[in-house]
C-alpha cells in the first residue's frame, strides 16, 4: 500500500531531473545550429557550461584510417582521382570529449599551411580553415547515434562543409557524446 505512493514521490522528484536533461540537449543543439563551425559551438558551450578553464577545444587525434567510398566522393563533388584525407579526432575540452568526428577533406582545397596544421597539430578542423569562411551544409542530424558513432552518442550530425565560394572542403559526421548534457 505504502508502494505507490513511494513510487508517485520518486517520479515526483526524478522528473525534473530528466526535463533539465531534455532542456539541456535542447539548448546544445540550438548551440550547435546557430554555429557553422562545430568547434565554434563546442567551445561556446564549454565557456557556458564551466567544462574547462581556459575553454579550449583540442582535437585529439586516432590514427585509424576510413575508406573514401564513391557516397563520400559524391558528396565532396571530386572526381575519382582526387586525393582525399581523413582525420579521426576526439574533440576535448578540459579532461572531457564532446565529440568524436570523421572528417574526411580535400587536401587540393586547403591551403598548405593548413593541410601541415592537419597533420602536425591538435587544432581542430573548423579552427584550421575558418579562414576559408565555410558554410555547414546539414545533411541529417539524429539524436542518438547514426552509423560510425560510438555508444553514448547522444546526438549525431553528418554535414558539408563548403566555402565561401560554395566548393566543398569536407565531410563530417560528428558523434556528440553525454558530457555534453551532464
Amino acid at each position: 500500500m505504502l508502494r505507490p505512493h513511494l513510487d508517485g514521490m520518486l517520479l515526483a522528484l526524478l522528473l525534473p531531473a530528466l526535463a533539465g536533461c531534455s532542456a539541456t540537449l535542447t539548448d546544445f543543439e540550438r548551440t550547435l545550429a546557430a554555429n557553422d563551425s562545430a568547434t565554434a559551438a563546442l567551445g561556446q558551450w564549454c565557456e557556458r557550461r564551466g567544462l574547462a578553464r581556459p575553454p579550449v577545444i583540442r582535437a585529439i587525434s586516432d590514427p585509424a584510417a576510413a575508406p573514401v567510398s564513391l557516397a563520400v566522393r559524391q558528396s565532396l563533388e571530386i572526381s575519382a582521382d582526387e586525393p582525399v584525407a581523413y582525420r579521426h579526432v576526439r574533440l576535448v575540452c578540459g579532461n572531457r570529449t564532446l565529440s568524436v568526428a570523421h572528417n574526411w577533406y580535400v587536401p587540393s582545397r586547403l591551403t598548405p599551411e593548413m593541410n601541415r596544421a592537419l597533420t602536425t597539430t591538435d587544432t581542430p578542423f573548423g579552427k584550421v580553415v575558418a579562414p576559408l569562411r565555410f558554410q555547414r551544409e546539414r545533411l541529417a542530424q539524429r539524436r542518438g547515434a547514426m552509423e560510425q558513432c560510438p555508444q553514448g552518442t547522444v546526438l549525431s550530425h553528418r554535414a558539408r562543409l563548403r566555402t565561401a565560394e560554395g566548393q566543398v572542403i569536407s565531410l563530417v559526421a560528428e558523434c556528440y557524446t553525454t558530457e555534453n548534457i551532464r
